[in-house]
Formats: structure tokens, sequence, C-alpha cells
């Protein structure tokens, strides 16, 4: 064994430190059993780390190398992705006119903390599955599946901040890529409508039977998910951290209690603050076809211009559209009116289990879990918070004989283990959010998104302003 030289040695604590400091921070024990690996890399050298030096063949010295960096790469790129920051691709709509489709975002995990990794055999660089042109598949093997458990970050969540979160009701899936963006439980129960030509007719009902109609309403549509695998595939479950990444801003957090009223939310009682790019649908009847010109300048996309009617002299669009944005239509000659779109009552609503005559403009009061906090249980409330009780934080519930029985055990009463927040998108008419699946727990937060790194307009091709430069290296914090 050669002598360790003086450059060897204040590499090897330097980088000691800086791993040993990590360690702290992350409060993992496990991680001491690399130090000595560490030490052996730049001071002992009893492994042949660079074997592959060795070689005579230049071809295949030359391959190796490549081989050890990407290696090297892909293990830095794990833990970066792990403790440090992701990236994120707003995919939809819901968000705007505050983040827009085709926005690249730096999302930073330091923000709320990191979350520890729950399933840590995965693929870097990939959520839950391979790219195709690696034969596709699952990305992760599902088993260990380790606790929960979250590193100190900045700051904990704030109300309108914006989030990325795993979706929620991402752990029940279908295997045919044409079904597996949907939400299973909400397919479930259209199917379910369908089959029955509604939903079920409770008013005359009590708590007890109501709930038995129900789960018998949405079963047949589970049913008939899992009859017909040559249209949907197999039933499939993703673990907390390999479900789909969501972007949503948070408007309700653990504790307070929720209302939305004409729109508006409230919060114990008290109006939140809209964001400034809020949307909402609006039906606009005009003279004539918007123009491509007046389309771009207002920022409509061409997948909201599909909303469109002509019934011969008159023009109507069904738009998502800011106060600013209204405003501006209104100063045009041919557009004749402006109606604001309102529901009073909706269905497929969270929760799917009960009837609530609420709507996505008219929407509880609900009170938001928070951790340690004791409420009781009955069969009014139960639908509300089964799901943070039975699928969350993994109790097993029932309902016999209209009493409730968690773990085996008759309770009128349940103590909830994380906090749990609401999340919503600023397009509020065209947003799937906490209003369709409920509560975000806490262990399904990711990040915060910092800054966009990247917008490319998906309405334009590369030399007609394809990238929108104004908003590259924006922070995301302007539109909180």
């Amino acid at each position: 064994m050669r002598k360790a030289t003086r450059k060897q040695w204040i590499k090897c604590i330097i980088v000691l430190v800086l791993y040993l400091a990590f360690l702290f921070w992350i409060k993992s024990l496990w991680g001491l059993l690399v130090v000595p690996f560490i030490f052996d890399a730049y001071i002992t050298k009893l492994i042949p780390w660079s074997w592959w030096k060795d070689i005579k063949n230049p071809f295949w010295r030359g391959v190796m190398s490549w081989v050890d960096a990407i290696v090297f790469a892909l293990v830095g790129v794990y833990f970066a992705n792990l403790y440090w920051f992701q990236n994120y691709t707003i995919p939809s709509s819901s968000l705007e006119k505050s983040l827009l489709v085709g926005d690249y975002l730096y999302v930073s995990k330091v923000s709320f903390g990191p979350r520890k990794p729950i399933t840590p055999l995965t693929m870097p660089l990939t959520q839950h599955n391979m790219p195709a042109w690696l034969g596709g598949g699952k990305s992760y093997i599902e088993k260990p599946q380790c606790k929960y458990e979250r590193v100190k970050g900045w700051r904990n969540v704030a109300l309108n901040d914006i989030v990325v979160f795993n979706y929620p009701t991402g752990d029940t899936l279908v295997t045919n890529p044409e079904y597996s963006a949907s939400d299973f439980y909400k397919m479930a129960s259209d199917i379910s409508v369908e089959l029955n030509g509604g939903y079920p007719v409770t008013d005359s009902m009590s708590l007890a039977d109501e709930r038995v109609a129900y789960e018998r309403f949405l079963a047949q549509g589970r049913r008939y998910i899992a009859q017909h695998k040559e249209v949907f595939g197999e039933v499939d479950h993703r673990p907390v951290d390999r479900r789909e990444n969501y972007v949503k801003r948070c408007v309700g957090l653990p504790g307070q209690t929720l209302q939305i009223i004409d729109k508006i939310v409230y919060l114990d009682g008290v109006a939140n603050k809209e964001p400034d790019n809020v949307q909402y649908f609006y039906q606009v009847i005009t003279d004539r076809p918007i123009s491509e010109k007046l389309r771009r300048q207002l920022g409509i996309s061409m997948e909201d211009m599909r909303m469109h009617q002509y019934n011969g002299n008159r023009h109507s669009y069904s738009l998502p559209l800011t106060a600013a944005m209204v405003e501006s239509l209104r100063t045009r000659e041919f557009v004749r009116e402006i109606i604001p779109y309102s529901e009073q009552e909706g269905e497929g609503l969270y929760p799917l289990n009960k009837h609530t005559g609420w709507s996505i403009d008219n929407y509880g009061p609900l009170w938001i879990p928070v951790k340690g906090a004791t409420i009781d249980l009955t069969l009014d409330n139960l639908p509300y918070y089964e799901r943070p009780i039975s699928v969350y934080e993994g109790h097993e519930l029932e309902v016999k004989d209209g009493r409730i029985y968690i773990d085996g055990a008759e309770t009128t009463s349940y103590t909830f283990g994380m906090d749990y927040y609401w999340m919503m998108g600023d397009n509020r008419h065209n947003s799937l959010d906490s209003r369709y699946w409920g509560f975000v727990p806490e262990d399904h937060i990711v990040g915060e998104p910092r800054f966009i790194w990247l917008s490319l307009d998906k309405d334009r091709n590369w030399f007609d302003g394809k990238i929108r430069w104004k908003r590259m290296f924006t922070s995301v914090h302007k539109y909180n």
C-alpha cells in the first residue's frame, strides 16, 4: 500500500466533512457504513476502484471510462433528485395564467424538507416507468418500502404557496396506457353512473342505508373495470413516491375549515385572497370569430378555442379568462355578450360516496385534518375522512350495523397522524384538484417550484416565438 500524499488527505478530509454534515442533516446512521469506503477510495486504496485503467486494449479502456462516468453521474443525479431539486414540466392548464403549459420548473426539495425515499430502488431520472426505448415497464422495485420520514427544511408549506406533490388518488390505476393517467376512482364512478343511469337517490335514506347504497354503486364500476381487462388492462398500484407529480396552489392549511361560496375560498369564515391571474369560464358571444392575432394577444390557447359553436349569425366561445382578459374583450366592438359560468350543484366531487349538493363554485364547509387532532367520527362525516384514515394512514376501516370499526375495534373518534392540505388550480373551472380527490397528505409533498428555467409555447413553432424568453429564469414567487 502506497503512502497517501498530503493532497489526498486534504481531499479525503473535505469529502468526509461534507458527507458527515449531510448525514447529520438527514439524521441517517446507516450512512456511516459508507465512510470506510470513502477513506479507502482516497487513502488506503485496498479496493481497485479504477481497475479499468489497467485494461491494455484502448477501445475497451475507453468504453469503461464512459461507463464509469455514467454510473457516477447517475448516482449523483439520484441523490440530487432525492434531497435537493427536481425538474418538473407543466403538462396542463390548471394553473394558468400563473404557470403555463410548457413551463419547465426548478423544484426545490429543501424548501419544505426533502422526503426520504419510500421506494429506494428506483432508476434515476424516471418517475414510475422506464422510457419506451428501454422497453418500458416499471422503473422501480416495489420492495423494500420504507416508512415516511422528512428531513427538516427551510419552512413549512404556507397558504397560497404553489406546491409540487404526488397525485393522491394515483395509488390505483389500470395498465392500459389509454386509461392509465385517468383517476381510477373517478373512472369507476363514471362507469357506475353509465350502468345505473345516474347517481343513487338517497334523499329519504338513513345515513347507514346511504353508505350501503354508495358502496354497492361504486363497486359496480370497479368490478366492470376488473372484468374488462381487454379494455383497461390489469388493475395496478403505485407507492406514494412513484405516483404522478402534480402542481397546484395550496388554498387550505391543516386545521382550517374551508368553504367555497360563489367561487371565493373562505378559510375559517374569512375570504382568502384570490391569485392575481385566477381564471373562470365565461361564455363569449361575438359577431365574428376571434382572430389569431387577438387570441395570441390575450394568451388564449388553441385548446381553449376548441369550445366554439356557430349558429349562423353568432359565434359562441366557452373560454377560461382572467378579469383583465374579460375587460379587454368588453372593449371589442364585435363582442356582444360575456356571461360568467356558475355551477350550482355538481356530481363527481369529493367525497364520491356521499351526496353533498356541493359544486365546484359552492363547496363545503370542510375541516382539513391536522396532525394530532382528534375528531368525533360519525356516519355523517366518515365519507370525508375515511380515505385519510384507511388509505393514507393505513388503518383497516369497516362499518358494520351502523358502527365504525378501525383495526377491528369499535370507535367513535380518530386522531390523525399526518397534516393535510387543500390544493386547487388558478384555472378554477378547468382544474382537477382537491374538489375532486380531496386532501393532500404531508407525505405526498414533493417540493416548491422556485423558478422557470425554460418555457415553450406548444401552439407556436420554433421560428414563431415558441420560446417564451420573458418567462425564462423568472421566480415562481411572483405568482404566489
